[in-house]
């Protein structure tokens, strides 16, 4: 369900989400096109929570992140020529090429860091709150984390502290193991947790918690804005589960487009879905499933739409051209930085 935002709100964030989506599609084809930057994980199917959450938070506010970070850096706003170049090393990344995938980090934006180490975000999250509290700016830190975070038992120690200090700390919990196959399957596994419910751990340290559908825009939107209305009144932490079905090209360990690119004329011809992962097209691609809505509401038109895509794919052209001619860090610059 569309959020109650303006008609020009939603065009821009569905911008934002069509430009994530062909980002990663990019790093995909690029690394078939023989470029080697290391493993990667990417967002596709996950773009309407990351651009909805993110959209509302403050220029002052944190945001704590995973190995799955190019979509939340991207949804903030982050330049895909800088974040691309510095996922392949290069010295005009944002890190000059030392973050890499997993750990860039861009300070303007208000990333202090991103962290490929599972759960590692939980426990910075609460110490930045922490630091907010004390500072009382009415600021917030969002950390963002996969499901598998939940096993780590820094997660129930940050849970526990955020709840007795009151911390003014959003814990989005990205579930999106949702019919994923596992191990056995050759996959990357899901979480392992006893729990009846994500929510359930949660609740047990008297945190607020809510799941939700990651693809429903509406949810998302509402969600967020109570936990930062909550934060920001200084009645401390909330926990949302936003659960999404894994992209069947994030199923095996190295990203594949099993999917192709995405076609978004899906959206409105169904004749089009082809029969390989039909399902996921019709029912679970929270891309193609905002595109109907926007359809539906009447806010754009399948030519509009095309538009909105062919000026996203035109600027990844351009992302792509200034990263791969990009010159890598020179080597006398290997230590800069190092203070220990």
């Amino acid at each position: 369900m569309l959020p109650n935002l303006a008609s020009e709100q939603l065009l821009r964030l569905y911008r934002r989400m069509l430009l994530i989506r062909r980002f990663e599609e990019a790093l995909i084809l690029l690394t078939g096109r023989g470029h080697s930057f290391g493993h990667f994980h990417v967002y596709i199917g996950q773009e309407v929570t990351g651009a909805f959450a993110l959209a509302l938070l403050g220029p002052d506010d944190t945001i704590f992140t995973t190995h799955r970070n190019h979509g939340h850096l991207l949804a903030r706003g982050a330049d895909p020529g800088r974040l691309l170049a510095e996922i392949m090393g290069k010295a005009t990344g944002y890190n000059k090429g030392k973050g890499g995938t997993l750990h860039t980090s861009v300070k303007e934006l208000g990333f202090p860091l991103t962290s490929a180490i599972v759960g590692g975000v939980l426990p910075l999250a609460a110490g930045s709150a922490f630091a907010q509290k004390q500072r009382s700016a009415g600021q917030v830190t969002l950390c963002c984390f996969g499901d598998g975070a939940l096993e780590e038992g820094a997660s129930f120690e940050s849970l526990n502290m955020a709840a007795l200090w009151s911390l003014p700390v959003i814990f989005l919990c990205e579930n999106n193991s949702l019919e994923a196959s596992g191990q056995k399957a050759g996959e990357y596994p899901s979480s392992t947790i006893a729990a009846a419910e994500l929510t359930d751990l949660a609740r047990s340290f008297r945190v607020p918690a809510v799941s939700l559908d990651g693809t429903d825009a509406g949810a998302v939107h509402r969600a967020v804005s109570d936990a930062l209305k909550r934060a920001r009144e200084k009645q401390g932490p909330t926990f949302i589960e936003a659960r999404t079905v894994r992209w069947p090209g994030s199923r095996p360990i190295w990203p594949a487009l099993l999917t192709g690119e995405t076609d978004l004329a899906m959206a409105w011809e169904g004749g089009r879905i082809p029969v390989a992962h039909g399902e996921w097209h019709r029912h679970q691609d929270g891309l193609l499933g905002f595109t109907r809505e926007l359809l539906e509401a009447r806010l754009a038109t399948p030519d509009g739409v095309l538009a909105i895509d062919a000026q996203v794919r035109a600027e990844m052209e351009r992302a792509i051209e200034f990263a791969l001619n990009s010159p890598y860090p020179a080597p006398e610059s290997a230590t800069d930085g190092v203070f220990a």
